[in-house]
């Protein structure tokens, strides 16, 4: 089932004579549980023509580095094989995304696109639905509850979406079943590059490489979702913020590249619940509430990605103690080398540096640190992020933008006033100390 709130018409020419139905797959890089490749394929067999999945490789994407290269081209190289095996070709082509999908939809009788929340990711699709000349429907697959289905304003805080999420849960924790290709497009003759040792030719930044352990890809999303379903969700709500922990899914940059769905991972759990209530919970409050908010954040609050976006009463705070003394205080080289006097937060950075990966705990503790030691508050916001988007596998992803500001007082109250971060939340060493068992996981990454 396709809900309707799903699909959006972007451009509603009439549909024209054309060799193919074209999704244009930019955010969900995957062959099955797509709203958008099911939607073109029913669209395919009402026309009697093939569908071809078109995907453009930009070398200059913002922000990405040879690490997150490396994770989506192991993901599409699976992909174009799944999609192979139910008779659809996937065409990728070097450019820029809404070129290379206006370049495939010259031939194309409607064009399908899946849905991006990011500004210029908006922007890309704005176009194409401008200048492709025929119809260009929209179909969201990437989050449980549609963005504009749960919300039509930028939510105040995780408290005021909550409610509105859990009315529309039944409705939308549905399963999508894969439609069968009456025409299957394999044999069509269009212009493409091997996906096949093709990050060796690429010209993207090299300053940071791949991430180790994990690769990307549906098989290895499926494995550890298979992993933490058997293992771990059991004891999520009691452990899952320990530092030291493997309990955590690992499933984030499977989900920021759309490598999987996030409506197959909250079924899947939603099926163990029996006898591990709390986990399965907790565990939905992070996959749908919370990952939704930041779709949310970034689809209606345009300073998403700037300092701007930061409540007001938090930035009047902050200012008001911008020229506490900062002690320690830290220059980025020695930041990006993890050589602070903080044991725990070098942890933390040489975590991300190595994997690509922090513990999401950490990534609060890591972030609040940032603001006690850089200058004033927007330097320690630009900071975050950046590091964020360089080192991260989900880097550049709503939950980047929407994280970093929290620690802003995004999404977040006033607490107690003190030095340096005024009345937003603070986090220090000791509270890492009284709560969790520290010392496991500085031996991992120290």
């Amino acid at each position: 089932m396709i809900q309707e709130t799903r699909v959006r018409v972007l451009q509603d020419e009439p549909v024209r004579k054309g060799r193919y139905v074209l999704y244009w797959m930019q955010q969900s890089q995957r062959a099955d549980w797509n709203h958008a490749l099911e939607y073109a394929i029913e669209r395919g067999n009402e026309l009697g023509l093939p569908v071809v999945v078109g995907f453009g490789l930009m070398p200059g994407y913002p922000e990405a580095n040879l690490r997150h290269y490396t994770f989506l081209l192991e993901g599409l190289r699976e992909t174009e094989r799944r999609l192979g095996e139910r008779g659809v070709r996937l065409v990728v082509r070097l450019g820029a995304p809404d070129e290379v999908a206006l370049g495939l939809a010259v031939d194309a009788a409607m064009v399908i696109v899946d849905r991006g929340y990011l500004r210029h990711q908006r922007a890309w699709r704005e176009r194409v639905a401008r200048e492709a000349g025929c119809p260009v429907v929209q179909v969201e697959s990437d989050v449980v509850v549609p963005v504009e289905a749960a919300s039509n304003r930028d939510e105040y805080a995780a408290r005021t979406l909550r409610p509105k999420i859990h009315r529309l849960l039944p409705e939308y924790l549905v399963s999508l079943q894969p439609r069968k290709v009456k025409r299957d497009s394999l044999g069509l003759a269009l212009e493409g590059v091997k996906l096949s040792g093709i990050e060796t030719r690429l010209k993207v930044d090299r300053s940071v490489g791949p991430a180790e352990g994990g690769r990307g890809g549906a098989t290895e999303a499926e494995r550890l979702l298979g992993d933490f379903l058997d293992r771990k969700l059991v004891r999520y709500a009691e452990g899952r913020n320990e530092p030291g922990s493997d309990i955590p899914s690992g499933l984030s940059p499977y989900l920021h590249f759309g490598q999987i769905s996030a409506l197959r991972v909250a079924l899947a759990a939603g099926e163990r619940a029996q006898g591990c209530e709390p986990s399965v919970e907790a565990f939905l409050e992070e996959l749908i509430v919370r990952r939704e908010l930041a779709m949310n954040f970034t689809h209606f609050n345009p300073a998403y990605d700037r300092y701007e976006c930061v409540p007001a009463w938090a930035r009047a705070s902050l200012a008001k103690h911008e020229g506490d003394p900062r002690e320690p205080a830290y220059d980025l080289k020695t930041l990006e080398s993890a050589k602070t006097l903080d044991p725990y937060w070098n942890a933390a950075m040489n975590e991300m540096l190595r994997t690509g990966r922090m513990h999401g705990y950490m990534r609060m503790y890591w972030g609040k640190k940032l603001i006690e030691w850089l200058p004033d508050p927007e330097t320690a916001f630009d900071t975050a992020l950046m590091l964020n988007n360089k080192y991260f596998l989900d880097g550049r992803d709503p939950n980047s933008y929407a994280g970093v500001a929290w620690l802003f007082g995004k999404h977040d109250r006033p607490w107690g006033e003190r030095p340096v971060f005024g009345v937003i939340r603070y986090m220090n060493a000791k509270g890492l100390e009284r709560k969790f068992d520290m010392k496991g996981y500085v031996e991992r990454f120290v």
